[in-house]
């Protein structure tokens, strides 16, 4: 787990095939930045641009990891050099200064606005319209592994665009800063509204099953 509070940006450095094959994954090669590696061991979970991923060699200050065909095809940013967020995965007694982020990409969305609004930056994203259900006013977003408020939700017939706002931390130190409109990012809906659908869903599904049934779907 995470806590969408990025550590630090590093960089992908290289990008290798796994294989000849056309379906091949790839090995990233990634300059942590200021992110400290001294407690990182092989297998440890680093989450790259919202994505997470093990560890599988280290450096001084870079480490690899195997990114398969299947998550390439499910997220951007990762098929390419350039700048990363990176969080370490969360350890007990850390300060959940975000939200609770499991580091799984549930789509791509796509930027459609990123202006000055006085001090800040308004961000707006189109989502598609299989993520619209968990969207809500002042819900949990991840957007490239950042913790975000949603402040606005409008459907719409493509998907639906929510606005963000991006206080100057943020942007300064993310690679957030970097969006503009048109821009493919990696999106994670609130864990928490993924449990409330299946027990909403549950529920309705058998109305009359009683505590016992109840507690059943609770757990």
């Amino acid at each position: 787990m995470f806590t969408g509070i990025v550590a630090a940006v590093g960089r992908i450095v290289e990008v290798t095939p796994l294989s000849r094959e056309a379906d091949a994954g790839v090995r990233l090669r990634i300059d942590a930045g200021g992110l400290p590696l001294q407690r990182t061991r092989l297998g440890d979970s680093i989450a790259i641009q919202g994505a997470c991923m093990t560890v599988v060699e280290l450096r001084d200050q870079e480490f690899d990891v195997d990114v398969s065909r299947e998550s390439l095809d499910r997220t951007c940013g990762l098929d390419r050099l350039g700048e990363v967020n990176l969080e370490h995965a969360l350890r007990l007694g850390d300060s959940l200064d975000g939200h609770l982020v499991s580091g799984h990409v549930d789509g791509v969305g796509r930027v459609t606005c990123m202006d000055p609004v006085a001090e800040s930056v308004e961000l707006r994203i189109i989502v598609p319209a299989h993520l619209s259900r968990y969207l809500a006013y002042k819900g949990s977003i991840t957007v490239n592994g950042v913790s975000l408020t949603v402040n606005r939700v409008d459907d719409q017939e493509e998907g639906t665009e929510i606005s963000i706002n991006l206080i100057p931390h943020t942007v300064q130190v993310t690679t957030l800063r970097h969006l503009q409109v048109g821009v493919p990012v990696n999106l994670e809906i609130d864990t928490i509204a993924r449990y409330v659908e299946r027990m909403v869903g549950g529920l309705a599904a058998a109305p009359h099953a009683g505590l016992q049934g109840t507690g059943d779907l609770l757990k």
